[in-house]
């Protein structure tokens, strides 16, 4: 029998993430459920109980709340979706939860008026997801 004597080429094996790198993608994903669950909630109760938000006059986007409450209630079942997938280590809930994250922000930055303290928690929490994903998103794997 013949031997094949070509040189062989080692790669490295791949480095292992930190516990610090894994533990805030890992906190983000979770924070997209609570974000999302919020999200949710919060626009439940703007379909259910049209007097629960305070409409403040002259605002620039003025929606009806009832709109309000579906634009929230969507966005949070879709983030809840992204989270799930950023849980399961897919490539794509990465890019998509940055996305979500941004839109979040834009919706609550517009959402201020009607729930100031909810929406500045909610966008700092946005804030956190975006930080968490671009910055730690290689080094996640479950």
């Amino acid at each position: 029998m013949t031997e094949s004597t070509g040189s062989r080429r080692q790669t490295a094996p791949p480095e292992e993430p930190g516990a610090w790198a894994q533990g805030l993608i890992l906190f983000a994903a979770v924070m997209m459920f609570v974000g999302g669950g919020f999200q949710a909630i919060a626009g439940l109760a703007a379909i259910f109980e049209n007097e629960f938000y305070t409409v403040t006059p002259n605002y620039v986007l003025e929606f009806d709340v009832t709109a309000w409450g579906w634009i929230h209630l969507l966005l949070g079942v879709i983030v809840v979706f992204a989270g799930y997938g950023l849980l399961s280590g897919q490539t794509w809930a990465r890019v998509v939860g940055i996305v979500l994250a941004s839109v979040s922000a834009l919706v609550n930055f517009a959402f201020i008026p009607y729930y100031p303290f909810w929406s500045l928690a909610i966008i700092a929490l946005d804030v956190f997801i975006i930080w968490a994903l671009a910055t730690q998103a290689r080094a996640f794997r479950l």
